[in-house]
């Protein structure tokens, strides 16, 4: 049985939704979710009767289940009109429901880790992130408790410790760490809402993140120092084809496109086609400087790995040509979006990465938790799912 919330009252309660009103309207528009506007919390009105808190929780109520677990994180690490007590009112709108769905457990899993991480100071250690630390922070939310962990949650830590062990990306990816994980979470079952459970998973969540982003800043240094190695021996394209690139794309764009994800990937925090991707791109490079092996597609495919005199850099200022197959552009939505993000504003990123300690994002800039997405253009179910 659910670990049960006291039921806030009327005030209470229609100082939550008003908080919450303008953000889930702000979304709806956004994602272009349909929904009507709800007039009186657009009056603000600070003396509700019973009906228009009823109307306001029916309507949040409806929001909930429109706006997915992807979208929310998006939006609030995007969004300016975020703040902390807004995270801290949501989380306690979704503790407080009487039924809590699996996407209702990870939102509040997002929501929590996202409060700590603003939480968190610059250059915290992970040793120093321990239960109480976390409890600590979290405690405007889940109040004071007892800090005695089950033995059941001790599968974290290793879980952790499996991720610290790897040496890239995609050995995080695809090693069955992550399986681990979103196994403890569905165990859990509604454990999951003990206070001291959920501040174990929400340090678990910033630790695997800080994890996932030492690995992620790794694999695109990595990438680019091979694309340096690559240009010093003169070659000007790859075969990037298992990427969703071209047979023979240009290094110039790659680069571009892997300083983008540098700025990128500290506003979401995602692993779906992107990062895929960049596991993918790191092997074309690793091929092409003959240290890695080839898919057997591409292996048996007749284009070359590397040439010298294929496609021509394109001029200063000017949009990269398209990916293309067989002469056909290439139509995947993750290819298109990591080009755009190259090419946008002439070909250069709009921003460069926030500098910070040990090459990590601050923690205010930086996503708030690890989770598989299924983002358009890869099959979900083909490596990991949602956790």
């Amino acid at each position: 049985m659910t670990p049960s919330t006291p039921t806030p009252d009327l005030t209470t309660q229609w100082k939550s939704a008003r908080r919450l009103y303008p953000i889930y309207f702000e979304i709806a528009r956004e994602f272009v979710i349909d929904v009507k506007p709800l007039h009186d919390l657009e009056a603000a009105n600070d003396t509700p009767g019973k009906e228009a808190v009823e109307q306001a929780n029916q309507w949040l109520d409806q929001m909930d289940q429109l706006i997915l677990v992807h979208q929310l994180r998006q939006f609030l690490q995007t969004s300016s009109l975020v703040d902390q007590e807004s995270i801290v009112a949501m989380v306690q709108h979704f503790l407080a429901k009487p039924t809590k769905t699996e996407a209702v457990r990870d939102k509040i899993d997002f929501l929590l880790v996202q409060h700590f991480s603003q939480f968190a100071p610059v250059g915290v250690a992970d040793a120093e992130v321990d239960l109480a630390y976390v409890a600590h922070a979290l405690e405007p939310i889940l109040g004071q408790f007892d800090l005695k962990q089950p033995v059941w949650l001790n599968a974290l830590d290793r879980i952790l410790e499996a991720a610290r062990r790897c040496k890239s990306l995609d050995e995080l990816l695809h090693g069955g760490i992550l399986d681990q994980g979103r196994k403890a979470k569905t165990q859990a079952g509604d454990l999951f809402y003990l206070p001291v459970a959920l501040a174990a998973f929400t340090r678990f969540g910033y630790l695997m993140r800080r994890a996932f982003f030492r690995l992620m800043l790794g694999d695109l240094n990595l990438i680019l120092d091979g694309l340096t190695e690559l240009e010093e021996k003169g070659v000007e394209t790859i075969d990037c084809r298992r990427a969703q690139f071209s047979a023979e794309e240009p290094i110039m764009r790659l680069r571009m496109i892997c300083q983008s994800w540098k700025v990128m990937f500290q506003a979401e925090y995602s692993s779906g086609s992107p990062l895929r991707m960049l596991v993918d791109i790191r092997a074309s490079v690793e091929h092409a400087l003959g240290r890695g092996k080839a898919d057997a597609p591409v292996a048996k495919a007749a284009a070359p790995a590397m040439t010298q005199t294929a496609a021509p850099k394109p001029a200063a200022g000017a949009p990269a040509a398209k990916p293309a197959i067989n002469g056909k552009p290439v139509a995947k939505p993750a290819a298109k979006a990591a080009a755009a993000a190259a090419s946008a504003g002439g070909g250069k990123t709009t921003a460069e990465p926030v500098p910070v300690p040990n090459g990590e994002p601050a923690p205010g800039s930086e996503p708030a938790e690890f989770e598989i997405s299924g983002a358009p253009g890869w099959d979900p179910d083909a490596t990991e799912k949602k956790s």
